[in-house]
């Protein structure tokens, strides 16, 4: 696999980061307005993204935030790769989408699906015939049971549990903690256990 270059110089990226290099692969550079000529694991950051320069490196937009992480995908120009931490457990029956980072500890089983630019976080669960789409962020510990579908954008907080066969719509919030045993709506930000709803999220 060739050079990566990063979006982001926060501290997502620099566990992002941390894998990257772990794993053996070369992160020749990173971009982020905020540490402009600062240096991280022996890694250089620039500025605004430049698409003109390392063009022959894959990217990862390493931004927690989803909607953010989203934005700046679509101004990348630069192939996509994924990040896979090598402590994460990722059967080789399951599907990871471009842009999207395992990180450590993780663990995913067969049959399950996940999107474009999705963060499975620290520690985090992934059991059997889950489909994750496009930009969702699985907290650390969050843990999926089987049969589980995620929406695009949604976050699932920190040790979050979500019983089997659930669907969650796009853009939730699901808050640390929570526990999900029934289906919830698209926008919704959800609390507690069992979880319930305490307000919608603004469509962007």
């Amino acid at each position: 696999m060739g050079n990566v270059i990063l979006i982001g110089a926060g501290e997502h990226a620099r566990v992002v980061l941390d894998s990257l290099q772990a794993a053996g692969r070369s992160v020749i550079a990173m971009f982020d307005p905020k540490y402009d000529g600062q240096n991280f694991m022996n890694t250089a950051v620039h500025g605004t993204y430049r698409h003109d320069l390392h063009t022959r490196s894959e990217a990862i937009v390493a931004i927690g935030a989803n909607d953010v992480r989203q934005r700046l995908s679509r101004e990348v120009r630069h192939s996509f790769t994924t990040s896979v931490d090598k402590t994460a457990s990722v059967s080789k029956y399951s599907t990871i989408g471009r842009g999207s980072m395992v990180l450590h500890g993780v663990i995913i089983q067969q049959g399950s699906v996940l999107g474009q630019h999705v963060i499975v976080n620290t520690a985090a669960h992934i059991d059997h015939d889950c489909e994750i789409s496009d930009f969702v962020h699985i907290a650390p510990g969050a843990s999926l049971c089987g049969r589980i579908s995620v929406g695009e954008g949604t976050l699932l907080g920190a040790g979050s549990i979500v019983i089997p066969g659930i669907k969650i719509g796009q853009w939730c919030t699901i808050g640390a903690g929570s526990v999900i045993t029934r289906d919830i709506p698209d926008y919704a930000v959800v609390v507690g256990n069992p979880g319930r709803v305490i307000r919608y999220n603004k469509p962007s």
